[in-house]
């Protein structure tokens, strides 16, 4: 009898933890990425200053790279920028807009990429996909998943403690995700990857059981290991589908209708999903979802970060225009304006706003 099984793209280190910054280098080596500490090195122009200041001594064979956000010109030429180098590897250390335009510069010339997050703001530092602003808004981009992970819990806790709310919204919105998902699987026959929406959705279930709050390490240790094992979901899956439904719709729509007034991604699903949950029925999950995000300090109702009722039903009715083929509660009840407005009017009510 034969036996099957498959290789799931992964990271070969994994390395969360306070004071995981100071041992990059080792860690690097001893996982046989650079023995040689021949790294190209991105990093913002900001915060990544300071960062390069702290580790160029220990990484003397290090060129560093600033890269100028994440846009997809500014990527194509840190790819341009490194070849011709023998490096070992790219590492990206900084925020999502860094990682991600690492990510692609890597795959651009074909070297491994190391991930080392500075903040926790969203899914994105483990998966294969670059998001990255264009001449047409903003594109995701197949990239190979990092081959390595990084997170130093004490410079986590340095930065704004929105990016820290931010990544809580965006794992919390897996459970909404997966149950999209089904939904979808049950209607239309799409199929799941089950083993992509078990660790999916373990990862948003364990945020939002978790009692810690956003100052506490253990608590920062299970979001950093949520937001990694969402972006291997994805791997898994070979699509967002995992992490991405009515809740993203819906973010996604306002970032298109709204772009100059978006608030941080994290925030936006947050909200998504608790609405989301509560169209399919689950106030009372709406209801828990409301809760856990009020206490970590989320918004949960889009008055709280600058979008009056009748903008939100517009963003509402507009999202599922934003991922065409994608089967979400949005699409499966196919809301008039003025049942979202009503619908919007119960939710309300239901997490006591």
């Amino acid at each position: 009898m034969p036996v099957l099984t498959r290789l799931i793209p992964s990271p070969v280190v994994v390395d969360i933890r306070a004071g995981a910054l100071d041992d990059l280098a080792s860690v690097l080596a001893d996982q046989r990425i650079s023995s040689s500490g021949r790294l190209a090195i991105a990093i913002s122009g900001g915060s990544g200053t300071v960062l390069r200041e702290r580790l160029a001594p220990a990484l003397p064979g290090a060129d560093w790279y600033e890269v100028a956000g994440g846009t997809i010109d500014g990527a194509v030429k840190l790819a341009d920028a490194m070849r011709g180098s023998r490096y070992d590897a790219v590492v990206g250390l900084g925020g999502g807009k860094i990682i991600d335009a690492a990510k692609y510069a890597a795959a651009r010339v074909g070297l491994p990429l190391v991930a080392v997050a500075t903040n926790l703001s969203h899914d994105g530092i483990c998966s294969p996909v670059s998001t990255l602003d264009n001449d047409n808004g903003r594109g995701s981009y197949g990239v190979p998943t990092p081959i390595g992970l990084v997170i130093d819990l004490d410079v986590i806790r340095e930065a704004p403690v929105r990016y820290v709310r931010s990544g809580i919204g965006d794992a919390l919105s897996n459970i909404s995700a997966i149950a999209d998902w089904e939904l979808s699987h049950r209607e239309t026959g799409e199929p799941i990857d089950g083993l992509a929406a078990a660790m999916a959705r373990t990862a948003g279930e364990s945020v939002l059981r978790h009692p810690g709050g956003t100052g506490e390490d253990e608590f920062l240790t299970v979001l950093s290991e949520a937001l990694v094992l969402t972006g291997i979901a994805m791997s898994i899956s070979g699509d967002s589908r995992p992490a991405s439904g009515a809740c993203h719709e819906i973010s996604h729509a306002i970032d298109l209708l709204y772009p100059k007034r978006a608030a941080a991604h994290g925030e936006q699903v947050g909200i998504a999903a608790a609405f989301a949950m509560f169209l399919r029925g689950a106030e009372d999950e709406a209801g828990l979802f409301a809760e856990v995000l009020h206490r970590h300090g989320l918004p949960t109702t889009p008055g709280e970060i600058g979008f009056t009722e009748a903008e939100f039903v517009t963003a509402v009715e507009y999202a599922p225009q934003t991922r065409p083929g994608r089967y979400t509660i949005l699409e499966h009840l196919q809301l008039s304006t003025d049942q979202i407005r009503d619908a919007y009017a119960d939710y309300a009510k239901t997490i006591g706003s």
